[in-house]
């Protein structure tokens, strides 16, 4: 099998070196991989990182470098699928990290019949700073993050609604075509709801795993929530199908706090007692749940803190982009990410090796 392996950046000149390195190290034979990378108009020093990359000899099929027009996530995956020729396409996130043996038991799980395979995609540091290792136990954390199965190591083969770092049949997009480019933060969710849609089935491998990067500060991880949360907001009018009541489960916290406090302020203020009891019993477990589990460190007193302030960020952008659907919809209007998602889709049939 010849696979497409897939990257998209946009000034990440600093976190692709160690996803590089990892590339040239895969064990799957260099003769049978084509390396595709994607700029979104970086204006750091990543395209020149790349063309580093593609000017070493490390025996690939071939290294293509695709300067994208736009810096929209969709736009530039899209541009990455109808560039890619192999049998097998395979996406990595630029804040990844990968094992030898990524690729190779990726083509291995395929060969036995699956079609979409992925594997555990745990959260790992860049920085072995104490804050920052506190940051990313908030961030593995099932109350701190999300529950998703398919952000820890899978312990036996299972098949999911979406998978992180997926390696995907070159017939699935043939079929599917790419992603809505009307999204952000959510096209995976999208994509992989008109791929189960379609009949196929995405399957968690125990074998296979990679990790990706947490933020590495407390303002960017922040942010971070809020941005996925607002898509998550706006996502409920383009496609409802792909989104999970968990996905709103910050939103309904906020949404309850907002509504007791408002109680309260009439003098009735022991349901909000009651919500902060609740919500004060699982962040104190969860709390002593990374003292138990993780690499204890001094700053780990302020995650009953932390864990609360992601929650509401979360929650407060999901009600934000509730509150801009409207607007949002006659921005979109006029957008041709129907169009550009059947043009993938005829790309990747032409691309098709014979």
């Amino acid at each position: 099998m010849i696979v497409s392996l897939c990257m998209i950046a946009y000034n990440e000149a600093e976190a692709i070196e160690g996803l590089f390195s990892d590339i040239s190290l895969q064990e799957y034979p260099h003769e049978k991989i084509e390396i595709v990378f994607v700029d979104s108009m970086s204006t750091d020093s990543t395209h020149e990182r790349m063309e580093e990359f593609k000017n070493t000899d490390y025996g690939f099929l071939d290294v293509k470098i695709v300067q994208c027009a736009k810096r929209n996530q969709a736009f530039s995956w899209n541009a990455a699928l109808m560039t890619a020729t192999g049998d097998v396409i395979i996406r990595v996130d630029a804040h990844a990290r990968i094992p030898r043996n990524f690729v190779s038991r990726n083509v291995y799980n395929l060969k036995q019949g699956e079609n979409v395979v992925g594997g555990g995609r745990p959260n790992i540091s860049s920085n072995v700073s104490s804050w920052k290792l506190t940051l990313l136990a908030a961030e593995d954390s099932l109350f701190g993050s999300s529950i998703a199965a398919y952000r820890r190591p899978a312990t036996q083969k299972e098949y999911m609604d979406s998978l992180f770092h997926a390696a995907y049949r070159r017939k699935v997009i043939a079929k599917v075509g790419g992603f809505n480019e009307n999204l952000g933060r959510t096209e995976d969710n999208e994509f992989h709801y008109r791929i189960r849609m379609a009949g196929f089935k995405m399957c968690c491998c125990p074998d296979i795993i990679s990790y990706q990067h947490s933020r590495n500060t407390l303002k960017h991880m922040i942010r971070q929530k809020y941005s996925n949360g607002r898509w998550i907001g706006l996502t409920l009018s383009e496609c409802p199908g792909c989104l999970s009541y968990f996905h709103f489960a910050p939103f309904i916290f906020v949404m309850m706090l907002l509504l007791l406090i408002a109680v309260a302020a009439l003098g009735h203020p022991m349901l909000l007692y009651m919500l902060l009891l609740v919500y004060g019993m699982f962040d104190a477990v969860n709390t002593v749940g990374c003292f138990t589990l993780k690499n204890v460190q001094p700053q780990f007193f302020l995650l009953p803190l932390i864990f609360p302030l992601l929650h509401v960020a979360y929650g407060v952008g999901t009600m934000v982009g509730l509150l801009q659907i409207p607007f949002w919809r006659r921005k979109i209007r006029n957008s041709r990410a129907k169009e550009h998602i059947e043009k993938v889709k005829r790309k990747v049939r032409e691309n098709t090796r014979k």
